[in-house]
């Protein structure tokens, strides 16, 4: 599954290159920049893969795919203007679908996050899906979105439009489930992805994106240097095996406290037993907000290479996780070792285990409604 691809094209600032199996490519493009022949799986589950590369008029690019609608690639300029992928990943797609580490750049649903003992009952109706952690269901079952093909459109001169229909039923979740996703790259060097989805019955509905983050470029050390502000004074404490409590708990005083800038290894290792639970932080923090408009959640930065990145959210929370389950036996792009908390993630979202806890914001859709998100990752430099 490791052949080349047998035509590769270049683009403008503001065009998208199109990397497929054909000899031909999807439409015309002007060709002025040529772009190394890359590698990459050919079919999974009898669909073609695909890569697709999108630049801004900066020169910062990204490379995404069909399978998972992953981002493979995000290259961002640092203090010196030199192009950092700040995104860890692989560069084929065996490598996606056999390492252990299955998540890197996925989009992530029917329901980010976990969902405990795999159960929920929605309209007097018990459902029971796929336990994949630890007992419980995690970012939708094995066989997620971050595991299927989605179809690819453009989008303007720098996006792509992902749509995926999830069959009724689909990892045990009810109903016909149509998603549609918007990945941008703008002139404000900001990927954007914004989320649409709509029903034909009652479901639980938490679409996430899942980029393991390091702002000193993939696979460069670990994220411990980094400085994190969360603007949320509250999380939701977790059991040992990672399902909140149901409380509702203040971050003063804690290790959880991230109201002002503080390294992420500053307090990672302190004897508090919610950070034994998650081997580090691996939370839900709650926003200070209270409706959907669309805020900053966090600011984030690099000492080494000065790359600062803002994520902006109409979710009313976001999942810090700081890389405790990578242990070095991941290789990842250009022959790096993926060691522990050599990433973080920030995946805006509703709480985890919502379907379970009627006192948290509720995440079931109805036919009729639509489902609408905004995500930014919006990246410079200090």
């Amino acid at each position: 599954m490791k052949n080349h691809f047998n035509k590769v094209l270049g683009a403008t600032a503001l065009g998208i290159l199109l990397y497929s199996c054909d000899s031909k490519p999807k439409e015309e493009i002007k060709v002025e920049d040529t772009v190394e022949e890359q590698v990459f799986g050919t079919t999974f589950q009898n669909k073609k893969v695909e890569t697709y590369e999108i630049k801004n008029a900066n020169g910062m690019k990204m490379k995404v795919t069909n399978f998972g609608a992953r981002v493979t690639n995000l290259w961002v300029p640092d203090k010196d203007g030199n192009l950092v992928d700040v995104v860890l990943g692989f560069e084929t797609l065996d490598e996606y679908t056999s390492s252990g580490e299955k998540y890197f750049g996925a989009a992530i649903g029917r329901y980010g996050n976990r969902i405990a003992n795999g159960k929920f009952t929605l309209d007097g109706e018990e459902y029971t899906l796929p336990q994949n952690n630890n007992g419980q269901t995690l970012h939708g079952g094995p066989g997620g979105m971050d595991y299927v093909i989605w179809d690819v459109e453009k989008s303007g001169e720098n996006g792509l439009i992902f749509s995926y229909t999830s069959p009724d039923g689909e990892e045990g979740f009810p109903g016909e489930l149509k998603v549609k996703m918007i990945y941008t790259l703008t002139d404000d060097n900001e990927f954007k992805v914004t989320y649409e989805a709509e029903t034909d019955k009652a479901t639980p509905v938490n679409l996430t994106h899942h980029s393991f983050f390091n702002l000193n470029g993939a696979g460069n050390g670990t994220v411990l240097d980094h400085t994190l502000q969360l603007n949320a004074s509250e999380y939701t404490p977790v059991n040992e095996v990672l399902i909140p409590t149901g409380e509702v708990a203040s971050v003063k005083e804690t290790p959880f406290d991230f109201t002002d800038p503080t390294t992420i290894g500053e307090r990672i290792n302190q004897e508090n037993q919610q950070l034994k639970f998650g081997g580090g932080y691996d939370h839900n923090w709650v926003l200070d907000k209270t409706g959907n408009e669309l805020t900053e959640a966090a600011v984030i930065s690099s000492p080494q290479t000065g790359i600062e990145m803002e994520v902006w959210t109409t979710e009313p929370a976001i999942q810090f996780y700081s890389g405790n389950f990578l242990d070095g036996s991941v290789t990842g792009k250009g022959g790096k070792v993926y060691e522990l908390r050599s990433a973080f993630c920030l995946e805006t979202q509703h709480y985890p285990d919502s379907p379970n806890q009627p006192n948290f914001p509720s995440t079931i859709l109805k036919p009729g409604e639509k489902y609408e998100q905004t995500c930014i990752y919006k990246f410079g430099t200090k």
